[in-house]
């Protein structure tokens, strides 16, 4: 017990370190970029002198150092700035959209393996055979698939010519659909790829063939022996393939207007709002870091071959 609490605390103060240093990089790149938000707010009728006004207002006539030491200051109280684009507090933007992020990913997740678990099992049992080869091929095609392009083609298949499902936006449960399908497919083959080549390691040890020589009926062998030990990495990989989901969900909420938190980083960029930029990567960083820990300690707790020091 006070290995894993050990544990814990070291990778808890290397997340820290982590994602200090995501947030120096996010914010030195917003730096780089030409003009600011406030050229972009005011028109250009505006006087230079109101221009000033307005910068040394919102904090941007400071130098970049001081700009990143106080936002990081805030952040440690709480604080995550207001937005300059959008006239509201960042954590208040941020809470109003992570429900939909996760709500998306979190159905993502869901449809990934209820699919790709049986698939890969199938595809393991029936090795190099043409439901093998075939399932194989079908999962690489997916992941090939940009999901912008998916999720277009959903949208023509599915709301405009059959018009079973909504176009865009959330106005139910039926508008989740489309969406999570089109975040989940393409990483559906990495699930698929990792369950079929776990249950084909287990099939081949010792203690597996044993219980096969003993007469063990299939399927018993199967399920008791083979697919409990290979669902191990299968179940840590659930917790670090959130974040991954997470920003692929930048992509495709825009192509449906979903309004989650990619929706949301996506404006914040075009418009150059600092704040709002870095608050949602800071929340992103400290989420992967956080799935990350859980499925190490998950690993380690379900796989006794792992050590957690």
């Amino acid at each position: 017990m006070n290995g894993i609490i050990h544990y814990v605390i070291k990778r808890l103060i290397m997340g820290i370190g982590i994602v200090i240093f995501v947030s120096v990089i996010v914010f030195a790149i917003m730096q780089a970029m030409p003009g600011d938000p406030i050229d972009l707010m005011v028109d250009t009728r505006v006087s230079e002198e109101r221009v000033a006004e307005l910068k040394a207002q919102w904090g941007l006539d400071e130098p970049p150092i001081v700009q990143y030491f106080y936002w990081l200051g805030n952040i440690v109280q709480g604080d995550f700035g207001m937005s300059v684009s959008m006239k509201q507090g960042v954590g208040d933007l941020i809470m109003q959209r992570l429900p939909y992020t996760l709500m998306l990913t979190g159905a993502a997740l869901l449809i990934e393996y209820i699919i790709a678990i049986p698939l890969g099992l199938w595809a393991a049992v029936k090795k190099d055979k043409a439901v093998d080869k075939t399932l194989t091929v079908g999962t690489i095609v997916l992941w090939s698939m940009p999901q912008f392009w998916l999720g277009v083609l959903f949208m023509l298949i599915f709301s405009i010519t059959l018009g079973i499902l909504p176009l865009s936006g959330y106005s139910g449960p039926s508008s989740l659909i489309l969406p999570a399908l089109t975040l989940a497919l393409p990483t559906l083959a990495q699930i698929f790829r990792l369950t079929r080549s776990e249950v084909l390691d287990v099939m081949r040890e010792r203690y597996v063939m044993t219980a096969r020589a003993k007469g063990i009926e299939g399927k018993s062998v199967l399920v008791k022996h083979v697919l409990r030990n290979a669902l191990i990495p299968v179940t840590v990989m659930f917790f670090l393939s959130l974040p991954w989901l997470i920003g692929g969900a930048v992509v495709v909420e825009n192509v449906f207007a979903w309004p989650g938190m990619g929706q949301l980083l996506w404006r914040a960029i075009s418009k150059q709002d600092f704040m709002v930029v870095q608050g949602i990567i800071f929340v992103i960083t400290i989420l992967t870091v956080i799935c990350n820990l859980i499925g190490d300690i998950i690993s380690g707790l379900l796989d006794p071959r792992i050590r957690l020091e």
